[in-house]
């Protein structure tokens, strides 16, 4: 649903901090401390940023309206939780916790809370803790507007769907090359690759990046900065926009497999189609979500396009 008027609940969703993790590994926070400082590392940031988030963690429970049901979360729950058509659901965290949130979302809008703004980007969490008492008051007062983030959908062949907030990824679950036919805008080819990637908008700004990052720095090595120009600020994308863009990882070239279809946009209705030619392995998984996969094999169809459902984000006007 879209926000307002009719939420019920209230929805917190959390993540562990990495000293809470670390703890958890290897039983006593004394033996984190020890195990780290016995590699070099500093655990004073670890400890540092745990505080933080307890702060923000404590602050966002005493802002909670009252007379609103409320419920908190911790992410690894996610996949057995049951959303509500009416929760009001709240993140506290990076803009990964977002992502993570949203496949198992249908329409519930998200409030993203940033716990951290000197550690954390909010591309996808856009109100700093301190203002999260008034836009939680805000948001059930349908005074927040929806901000509709782009998601990409692969559909197969035998009616199995994935969806992504930031990418989807077409390849192998091994480090062995990925076979498949590639079908984009009338044209077709055999490629063997490490593997192709779509993203969206709101992805364009993570592994799409690192895409055309390395792209310039190897044709500036080649080529020159001249010739390249500005080509690894060329990657941003609305995250609002309806349009996808894939890349092929490292194709590589033989006397059965070509590298001409390596990039291109996925606009409006338009698909990119994928037969696997992997007899075993084949994987199609998203926002690097790895263990979270659906089968691609041999045979196997997967059309790639623009979902018919978005991540419903409220957004400061």
């Amino acid at each position: 649903m879209a926000a307002g008027g009719g939420f019920t609940k209230i929805v917190v969703v959390t993540r562990k901090t990495m000293l809470e993790e670390l703890v958890e590994r290897h039983g006593t926070r004394g033996q984190a401390r020890f195990l780290a400082e016995s590699r070099g590392e500093s655990f004073t940031e670890v400890e540092q940023a745990h505080e933080t988030y307890e702060h923000a963690r404590q602050s966002l429970r005493k802002g909670l309206p009252a007379g609103v049901r409320s419920q908190w979360i911790e992410r690894g729950f996610l996949p057995n939780f049951l959303f509500g058509p009416h929760d009001l659901v709240v993140t506290l965290g990076p803009d990964g916790l977002v992502v993570n949130v949203a496949k198992y979302l249908a329409t519930q809008p998200v409030l993203g809370i940033n716990p951290d703004p000197e550690r954390i980007d909010g591309v996808l969490v856009p109100f700093p803790i301190g203002a999260a008492a008034a836009a939680l008051t805000a948001a059930l007062a349908d005074a927040i507007p929806v901000r509709r983030i782009t998601m990409a959908r692969a559909r197969l062949d035998d009616g199995q769907t994935i969806d992504a907030v930031n990418d989807l990824f077409i390849g192998i679950q091994s480090h062995a090359s990925a076979r498949y036919r590639i079908e984009y805008r009338k044209q077709v080819e055999n490629q063997s690759s490490s593997g192709v990637i779509v993203s969206t908008g709101a992805g364009s700004t993570g592994w799409y990046r690192s895409v055309m990052t390395a792209a310039a720095g190897l044709a500036t090595a080649h080529l020159g900065k001249k010739a390249v120009g500005n080509l690894a600020d060329r990657y941003p994308l609305d995250a609002t926009a309806r349009e996808l863009r894939f890349s092929v990882r490292e194709p590589f070239t033989s006397l059965s497999s070509t590298a001409g279809l390596v990039w291109g946009p996925i606009t409006g209705s338009e698909t990119l189609d994928i037969v696997s030619q992997m007899p075993t392995g084949g994987v199609i998984f998203s926002d690097g979500m790895e263990q979270d996969f659906v089968k691609f094999e041999a045979g196997m169809r997967a059309r790639i396009g623009i979902a018919d459902r978005s991540l419903e984000l409220l957004w400061p006007a």
